[in-house]
């Protein structure tokens, strides 16, 4: 043997087992540890030496079967028709080549310089990235279900196919063959993934990678109890055996497949040529992110049925169908290093350094880690090979460690003690769970510095927030000109940008004198802003925009939202007690004041002040003053027992209208009195003995009264004239905005929602309202037509504002 051959043998050896070590991994034990690209170039390696050296074939060659072996805990199912695999397309030569081939092999006229020959019919639709499985009909009943296995030989799935809802156990209508093998994709939708972790996540289970994943490790449970429980979808791609054959086309038998009640993909089409082949091709690429599910190609097949039996097939493959893979969004590349980043609020957040690799057509050298947490959890050291995925505008993110590939030198991700850019220590944040009564202190998941305004990172971040589009708007500070303002000392905090002069910042890189002038009239201009944007400008940790819209609405005065106590907080709607503790901590923060103060001395004056919101004025009564204390063992409905009872009391006193006189005083001296109050029904022993040790607990009683002071300072406690509600005719409705609106922009779009007292969200949900979707419109548009939201385009949409009398200019 020459050395050549040795070498190519050594080869094909190396990559025969490698690849089948893999094949056992993703078929048998769900668990990949490559991408799929990785593996089809390895595959493809070994295709091409077994094509130099065909002597070197074997039977158990990877290039002449498909997939692994069954697992033993399932019964095994011998597939009388083998369940094959498909060619690979990854360029458009490589497409126009497959469609050469199927003209050579029909014999057709293959074209000239003066047209392109006879065209051949392909079916296309998308390549779903899921679990291949075989459906047995026999007289239209189900009799079996079976993985693809080793693609001879599968796994008896009987009992778990039967828990897919899309799954039809009986055939509907008639005309069906007495024997119909149908085969396709068990999948999982994006949006059935999410619920699916976030489940899981809720119970301390298993999360899912991705929804293949997720999908194999469901469908392959041997309690199809735990099937029955996950989002599986099945999707019809052709068949096997068959007593008679349903169509004379691909396209054909699928539709008349459709009929009987098996679900096919919405997305087959008929193309007639290589040209229509490509062009859906792209069309199917430019939407596939909007898509319910995902997939990674488009799969044509020669759809005339007698020309798929002409054209034969190879050992592992048919001749008449192929797969044109999408640019893979998962990739293998080295981690260089692992670098530390400060944002805004001082989240010291890894970073993972990459060697450079394209992901999805664009090269990616960087990655997110999230945190240290999600470092631990991947197990992931310095010098690791590590899948990184991107999905469309996705920040590229580290999806998996390919242990067996980790070298020796490998070094563990250490956080630094102290900041990379101020050198203050680094401290990890705690968590403060607080629930009745109580407060549980537990470790975070992120890493601080303490340098807050005097750490660099930290102020240029603050700063390029407070001066952002959606808060400040000063027009001409881009994240380099702020950078360049703090190195050269002109700015210490976002107040100094008020004191900026003309000879300070001409001359600088990138200002001379008109763009020097120009920002200066920006920053001017920028001084009578709306409550809600300076209070988001402020960069108030958990605080988004539409929360610094609910304080501004609902507390009308940066006063009050300055002064409003953590429990007041909670009134707004969809603020919690944490989110009200970080904006009560915010605003008592010595230096917050200070740089607050120094902004409206430098002449900020907020626009649309004025008083308390109605509807948050309204919203308060004493029990559910009693409820928001706290207090241990005391539910909702104890409060209102306690309440009612102190309010019966007090009129029985003649004390003027109870209702409105009540006080937290009165509660506490009825708690107090142990011999009436112990006979008080409908509030167990244990609440009652509660309310008595709150209350006795000077502490805690004074807390209770400077709550109630602050409603009634505020002229929201129960005692307090209220206005009459007028009610918004979206009030309690979420709106979400998708695509890109051409009448008006989203922007303007959600300020007229807002008017009209709907929520505009960001994402869709089982209890979005409605979807508003203009072109271009997304994911977003396909998890609402999934959850059967209602869709408006922009017409319909202008047309549902003109009826609340609302212009569209």
């Amino acid at each position: 043997m020459t050395d050549t051959l040795t070498a190519a043998a050594q080869r094909i050896l190396e990559l025969r087992t490698e690849l089948d070590a893999h094949n056992y991994r993703y078929y048998v034990l769900d668990e990949p540890s490559i991408p799929d690209a990785e593996y089809d170039r390895l595959f493809r390696e070994l295709q091409a030496l077994e094509a130099e050296h065909p002597e070197l074939v074997t039977p158990d060659s990877p290039t002449q079967r498909v997939g692994g072996e069954a697992l033993s805990a399932f019964g095994e199912v011998r597939h009388e028709v083998p369940m094959l695999s498909l060619g690979n397309a990854f360029e458009e030569e490589d497409l126009r080549a497959f469609d050469r081939s199927v003209r050579n092999g029909l014999g057709l006229q293959g074209g000239d310089l003066f047209g392109g020959g006879v065209e051949v019919e392909y079916s296309c639709e998308p390549k779903l990235d899921g679990l291949a499985v075989s459906l047995l009909y026999r007289d239209g009943k189900l009799v079996r279900g079976a993985t693809r296995g080793d693609g001879t030989t599968g796994e008896d799935i009987s009992v778990n196919v039967r828990t897919i809802r899309n799954v039809p156990l009986k055939l509907q209508g008639s005309g069906w063959p007495d024997v119909l093998e149908v085969r396709g994709e068990v999948f999982m939708s994006r949006a059935g993934f999410e619920r699916l972790n976030a489940s899981q996540a809720e119970v301390g289970g298993k999360t899912f990678a991705n929804p293949r994943n997720a999908a194999a490790g469901s469908l392959r449970q041997l309690d199809s109890k735990i099937t029955a429980s996950r989002p599986l979808e099945f999707c019809c791609y052709g068949l096997g055996q068959h007593s008679a054959e349903p169509a004379a086309t691909q396209v054909g038998m699928l539709e008349r497949l459709k009929t009987w009640g098996i679900p096919i993909s919405q997305e087959l089409k008929l193309a007639k040529g290589i040209e229509d082949c490509l062009a859906y091709y792209r069309d199917i690429g430019e939407r596939r992110m909007g898509l319910a599910y995902d997939i990674d190609g488009v799969v044509f097949k020669v759809n005339n049925i007698e020309d798929q039996q002409q054209l034969g097939f190879r050992a592992r493959t048919p001749h008449w169908a192929i797969a044109h893979k999408f640019p893979a969004m998962e990739e293998l590349t080295e981690l260089l290093d692992v670098e530390f980043q400060v944002g805004r609020t001082g989240a010291v957040t890894p970073v993972a350094r990459l060697k450079p690799v394209k992901v999805a057509g664009v090269t990616v050298s960087n990655a997110t880690l999230h945190n240290m947490d999600e470092v631990a959890r991947l197990g992931v050291m310095i010098g690791d090979t590590v899948i990184i995925r991107r999905a469309g505008d996705v920040i590229p993110q580290v999806m998996q460690v390919v242990s067996e590939r980790r070298p020796a030198d490998a070094r563990p991700v250490d956080v630094p003690q102290q900041c990379p850019v101020c050198g203050s220590a680094v401290e990890r944040t705690q968590l403060i769970k607080r629930s009745k009564g109580r407060e549980t202190v537990s470790e975070g998941a992120v890493y601080r510095c303490v340098g807050r305004l005097a750490c660099a990172a930290q102020l240029k971040q603050a700063i390029i927030h407070f001066v952002s589009r959606r808060a400040m708007d000063i027009e001409g500070l881009g994240e380099k000109s702020v950078e360049q303002l703090v190195d050269e000392g002109l700015v210490g905090s976002p107040a100094d940008l008020y004191t900026l002069q003309f000879e300070q910042i001409v001359g600088l890189e990138g200002f001379a004198e008109v763009s020097s002038r120009k920002l200066l009239e920006a920053i001017a201009d920028s001084k009578r802003p709306t409550l809600a944007r300076f209070i988001y400008a402020l960069g108030i940790p958990d605080v988004g925009e539409e929360t610094a819209k609910v304080l501004a609405r609902s507390l009308g005065s940066l006063q009050r939202v300055t002064q409003a106590l953590p429990e007041v907080l909670t009134y707004l709607p969809d603020v919690g007690l944490e989110v009200a503790h970080e904006i009560h901590s915010f605003f008592e923060d010595e230096h917050n004041q200070t740089v607050i103060q120094h902004l409206l001395e430098r002449g900020l004056q907020l626009q649309d002040q004025g008083e308390l919101g109605a509807e948050f004025a309204a919203s308060t009564t004493l029990d559910g003053l009693l409820d928001k204390l706290n207090i241990t063992s005391v539910a909702a409905t104890g409060a209102k027992k306690v309440a009612d009872e102190t309010i019966k009391r007090l009129a029985a006193s003649g004390e003027g209208k109870p209702e409105q006189a009540v006080r937290v005083q009165h509660v506490a001296e009825l708690c107090k009195d142990w011999l009436s109050f112990s006979v008080l029904k409908g509030v167990n022993e244990k609440a009652k003995q509660a309310l008595r040790d709150f209350f006795n607990d000077d502490g805690r009683f004074n807390k209770a009264k400077e709550i109630e002071q602050q409603l009634i300072d505020f002229g929201m406690h129960w005692s307090a004239e209220k206005k009459v509600l007028e009610g918004l005719p979206l009030a309690g409705q979420t709106w979400v905005l998708t695509g890109s609106l051409e009448v008006m922009s989203r922007d303007v779009a959600k300020d007229k929602l807002e008017a009209l007292g709907a929520k505009v969200a960001g994402s869709v949900s089982a209890k979005t309202t409605c979807v508003v979707a203009g072109p271009g419109a997304g994911s977003k548009l396909a998890k609402a037509t999934e959850l059967n939201v209602p869709v408006l385009d922009e017409q319909a949409f202008i047309a549902r504002l003109a009826d609340y009398g609302i212009s569209a200019e």
